[in-house]
């Protein structure tokens, strides 16, 4: 085997388990699958879903990681396009069936049987991955590994959002939450030309919140975020980051008519939102989930020539499980990744 017989990865045994670092024997790609040798793997609160158990489909043992970026070192048969040395990266959408009316139409991320690194297969937690080849996305040479691992998941997620959404250049786009997502939310969002606003909880947060690009600040402990945005005019988006429905639901009397309240925080408890609330300004709400390998490309590259970066913890892959406990604490700024050199 090239360009070796084993390679490390860190597993998890049960639903809940600890991390433990492993040796596999590595494998060759089968057909329509390149094997990647990864760089680096960023550390999602994703993973915790399905390190839980939580994930439809997950078998144990697992191998989380679905922010991979690397080189191909292998090419199965029936791959074109891609060739060993190239650099890659792979995201959430870890390929799908293809064939459906999803896929078809190149919505591939909602596909029933979506194929979710670390779920449907190991992933990148490890020095070796093998992947479906419709799952790359080619990394720019502006960004070393460690900068497009969370591009390929935390990244696409917010800048396909905010491309994808009503907003022009010039309207006002408010970001609620400065983490994993938010900082890249802030970033995106002053790039592509947006009047763009960072509502987090506390004063010392403002100074990151300029930093970041925005240029306005929403302290929700001090102020409604409701009545601020409706003193800027109103939002004509909301990125609502946050895992928290209360705060998601404080910002809607704060958009603008037919504004849109885009959700990509997994929140478990309800969005209380009157009817009232949406219909007399036409106002919307609605999730959005990641993107395609295409959309992780476009958003990479459009990182390159904007200077948008994430903000990262480098940490070896031997340190994966603390890597893991900083993440879920809350206190990582603000994405953890994983490094293989």
């Amino acid at each position: 085997m090239s360009p070796a017989a084993t390679h490390r990865r860190v597993e998890v045994a049960e639903p809940g388990g600890a991390m433990s670092v492993t040796t596999a024997a590595s494998r060759e790609p089968g057909p329509d699958e390149v094997r990647i040798a990864v760089e680096a793997c960023g550390v999602c609160h994703s993973d915790a879903l399905i390190t839980a158990g939580h994930l439809p489909g997950t078998s144990f043992p697992v191998v989380p990681g679905h922010e991979i970026a690397g080189r191909i070192d292998a090419v199965g048969e029936h791959v074109t396009g891609w060739s060993a040395g190239d650099r890659v990266a792979v995201g959430w959408y870890g390929g799908s069936c293809g064939h459906c009316d999803l896929c078809r139409t190149g919505d591939g991320v909602l596909c029933a049987e979506l194929r979710v690194p670390g779920a449907a297969y190991p992933g990148g937690y490890a020095d070796s991955v093998v992947v479906p080849a419709v799952a790359l996305a080619a990394v720019p040479d502006e960004l070393t590994s460690a900068e497009a691992a969370p591009l390929a998941c935390a990244g696409v997620t917010v800048y396909n959002a905010l491309r994808r959404s009503s907003a022009r250049p010039g309207d006002t786009v408010a970001v609620l939450g400065l983490g994993g997502l938010g900082h890249l939310g802030v970033q995106f969002a002053a790039a592509m030309g947006f009047d763009t606003v960072a509502i987090a909880r506390g004063a010392d947060k403002a100074p990151l919140a300029e930093k970041l690009g925005a240029r306005h600040y929403i302290d929700s402990t001090a102020e409604d975020p409701a009545q601020a945005l409706t003193a800027l005019g109103g939002a004509s988006v909301v990125l609502a980051t946050v895992t928290n429905g209360d705060a998601m639901a404080a910002t809607v009397d704060g958009l603008r008519p037919r504004g849109e309240l885009l959700v990509l925080g997994a929140a478990p408890e309800e969005l209380r939102v009157s009817p009232l609330q949406l219909v007399g300004a036409a106002r919307r709400i609605h999730g959005h989930a990641s993107g395609v390998a295409v959309d992780t490309q476009d958003t990479m590259r459009f990182a390159a020539q904007s200077g948008v970066r994430p903000w990262i913890e480098e940490v070896p892959l031997e340190r994966a499980a603390d890597a893991f406990d900083r993440m879920m604490s809350g206190a990582a700024r603000f994405r953890m990744v994983l490094t293989t050199g």
